[in-house]
């Protein structure tokens, strides 16, 4: 086997030394060149660290006690290194090929969606779990508190209205879910006049409040089936507890170490905020819909009475775009009810009574 000049590192100073190496018999040799002084060394091969190869970095071979040797030229080094069995890892070879660059880099991609659409919603789960259900109490309060102060009102619905509402969304929960309903309450509100409006909509927030505006009851005239069908598709929302799932996923890496340590204070804090740019997953909406038919199945309620809000509310958007408010001053919470979808207007046309 050919020497090869190179620089020598003796660990003791940052002189480099012209220095030659050879190797025979698994073991490493480095001698001086003309002019040098420093004794020969000479080491196992297995003591000899080799870091990674890179297309354009310098060669440099790591001995015992601090020294080192480096090329003089890369391309000399590569050749010699091979003739004692020398070669690089698949690693080191993809990283040096476009073509391994490419597949990793979309392999990366595959596995970062790949997380987002299943690992991220199913550690947002385990994690909300854990989370205590006092939380999301917390957390309600604190979102309807910055609706009443920003976007709400109280309600202007007539008090016999509201009780009637009320009393027939208790019987159908009670009737679907005699047993096992988790705890709820339904609020009242209207848009204020002025400055951005909510609208006809009807919000779950988590710790079950669900937010019912007149806007809304107003839009479905004498259709208390239709509005009681729009709360039991929010009362799916806080079954699940969909708002908190979706405010783990969000903010998921804070709110691990909140169940790790026990401390929520800054998440109830920025919930509202969080929880007001967020919006669900069609698996969650498929969810509550889902929830919604059974309650209104459980009440005598024909599914199909849905079509008329989506139907209704369609028309109203269209109407508002046209009109003196225009779209920027109506408010989409995340966890309100969404506009009409060909998908889901035929999802309650079409379920069974029964």
């Amino acid at each position: 086997m050919t020497d090869l000049d190179v620089r020598y590192f003796d660990g003791c100073s940052s002189k480099p030394h012209a220095a030659s190496l050879r190797v025979q018999d698994d073991v490493l040799t480095v001698a001086p060149r003309p002019g040098e002084t420093f004794p020969p060394l000479t080491v196992s091969l297995a003591q000899v660290r080799w870091p990674e190869r890179t297309r354009h970095g310098s060669r440099i071979a790591q001995l015992p006690q601090g020294a080192s040797v480096q090329a003089l030229d890369t391309s000399t080094w590569d050749a010699w290194v091979t003739q004692f069995g020398r070669s690089d890892s698949w690693v080191v070879r993809a990283q040096q090929s476009w073509r391994g660059a490419a597949i990793a880099f979309v392999l990366l991609v595959c596995a970062i969606a790949a997380m987002y659409q299943w690992g991220l919603p199913s550690v947002a789960r385990g994690v909300t779990a854990m989370v205590p259900e006092r939380i999301d109490a917390l957390i309600g309060a604190q979102v309807l508190e910055s609706l009443d102060q920003s976007l709400l009102q109280p309600s202007a619905l007539a008090p016999a209205d509201q009780e009637r509402i009320r009393k027939a969304f208790a019987q159908m929960v009670q009737t679907a879910h005699a047993v096992d309903a988790p705890a709820w309450t339904l609020e009242f509100r209207r848009s204020r006049e002025q400055g951005q409006r909510l609208g006809p909509n009807a919000l779950a927030l988590p710790g079950g409040t669900i937010v019912l505006t007149d806007e809304l009851v107003a839009l479905l005239p004498g259709n208390d089936d239709a509005v009681l069908g729009v709360l039991a598709h929010e009362f799916g929302h806080v079954r699940q507890r969909h708002a908190m799932r979706q405010l783990v996923q969000v903010s998921a890496i804070g709110f691990a170490a909140s169940v790790a340590i026990g401390d929520y204070g800054t998440l109830i804090s920025t919930a509202p905020v969080v929880l007001a740019s967020l919006g669900y997953s069609r698996d969650a909406e498929r969810e509550a819909d889902a929830e919604s038919v059974r309650l209104m199945r459980a009440a005598g309620i024909p599914p199909r009475a849905m079509v008329a809000f989506f139907e209704a509310i369609e028309r109203w958007r269209d109407t508002a775009q046209k009109g003196s408010q225009g779209d920027d001053n109506i408010i989409g919470l995340a966890f309100s009810s969404h506009p009409a979808t060909t998908e889901r207007i035929a999802y309650f046309r079409d379920a069974p009574e029964d």
